[in-house]
């Protein structure tokens, strides 16, 4: 139940791959191998494009949306550095630590980085978002969905407010995808990051969706490949799994999001249900329909996901760019959740594969977990 960090890749996926391993022309190369190889990263182009409602030639293959989230801020601070009146950047207190970290790095070379505040929800409040706005930004990027809450961000009303200023809009759409409709058309953004590993796609492959007429900067020097934005030889095994996961995505997105939903309420009703003084986080109207974000009053976090890996149940106690620290969900930290809360939080992300029985495994297993770790806890409830 951690399908936020990654997902299983699907087996039409995987078989598609299998069917094209002796596909191994480069892409670049103009003879009948070279072009059977573009062929099958052009086909792959169109059918990510067709998934977000784009233009082919909008769709810039990366290794990921770690990748494609900072080489668009990176665009904007070599804009910044030809001489642009437009300075200031935007972004939210809750993005993926691929954006944070950027935003460090950015804010520590001079470069003019805002974080605009969320509410107790985790969702991003425009009334601040539109008090920071004014003719001086370039871009404003909010997340569509947030990978540790679930909840969703009102994107749209977001770029409505950036574009009234002359700026671009960005928004990391990692985990949206696959779980609800995101159009870029209809949310009106400019740029746009996807990876293929969280819809059942093979990893080290993904997108960046940069709207006809926007800026980007060349980020892989060296060769022609994609506009010689990037250079290198293609991933071509992995950018037609990636493809076969967007069609698939765009096939299924319905019932995907309903069985996700339906899984993810029969755990939350089970679980409080059978565990006292339990937390839900997040936005619960506005959330992705697989992300259960729940904080345990008096337990550590880590503690609980150690003793459900145990049981053989997987879960989270945040995001997984962010394993190995123990620092506090900044985050739910952001929704203004207490600290010891956010200590004792776990996310649980269902997926395409998961049952009904994956969910009552847990509802029968974690109320005794529960109870053992706040028996040696010494903070009590």
């Amino acid at each position: 139940m951690d399908n936020n960090a990654t997902t299983q890749v699907a087996p039409t996926v995987a078989q598609v791959m299998k069917d094209n391993i002796d596909l191994y022309g480069n892409a670049s190369s103009m003879h009948s191998l070279g072009r059977d190889a573009d062929a099958g990263v052009e086909w792959a182009r169109g059918r990510v494009a067709s998934l977000i409602g784009a233009g082919a030639d909008e769709i810039i293959f990366t290794s990921g949306a770690s990748e494609s989230n900072n080489t668009v801020f990176s665009t904007m601070r070599d804009l910044v550095d030809q001489g642009s009146k437009k300075d200031r950047i935007i972004t939210t207190t809750i993005e993926h630590p691929s954006i944070i970290e950027e935003v460090a790095f950015l804010q520590g070379r001079g470069y003019k980085v805002e974080k605009a505040p969320v509410d107790k929800k985790g969702r991003l409040v425009l009334s601040e978002l539109e008090a920071m706005l004014d003719d001086s930004v370039i871009l404003v990027s909010v997340m569509t969905g947030n990978n540790e809450t679930g909840t969703i961000q009102p994107v749209a009303e977001a770029a409505a407010l950036a574009h009234a200023h002359g700026a671009w809009m960005h928004s990391d759409a990692t985990q949206a995808i696959g779980k609800i409709p995101v159009d870029v058309n209809v949310l009106g953004l400019d740029y746009l990051s996807m990876s293929a590993h969280k819809f059942y796609g093979p990893k080290g492959v993904g997108a960046l969706y940069v709207r006809k007429g926007c800026p980007i900067t060349p980020f892989v020097h060296g060769g022609h490949q994609e506009g010689g934005l990037r250079a290198g030889t293609y991933n071509t095994l992995g950018i037609i799994g990636m493809g076969e996961a967007a069609r698939l995505a765009q096939e299924d997105i319905q019932e995907e999001h309903d069985k996700l939903w339906r899984l993810r309420e029969r755990l939350r009703r089970g679980l409080e249900a059978s565990i006292p003084d339990i937390v839900v986080n997040g936005d619960q109207e506005h959330c992705l329909p697989g992300t259960l974000n729940i904080s345990f009053p008096s337990a550590e976090g880590e503690s609980i996901l150690l003793y459900l890996d145990m049981e053989g149940i997987e879960v989270s106690t945040g995001s997984a760019c962010a394993t190995g620290s123990l620092e506090p969900s900044y985050v739910l930290l952001a929704g203004g959740l207490d600290v010891e809360l956010a200590h004792g939080s776990i996310r649980f992300s269902l997926g395409r594969f998961n049952s009904d029985e994956d969910v009552d495994t847990v509802i029968a297993k974690l109320p005794g977990i529960i109870a053992r770790v706040r028996s040696m806890s010494t903070r009590r409830i």
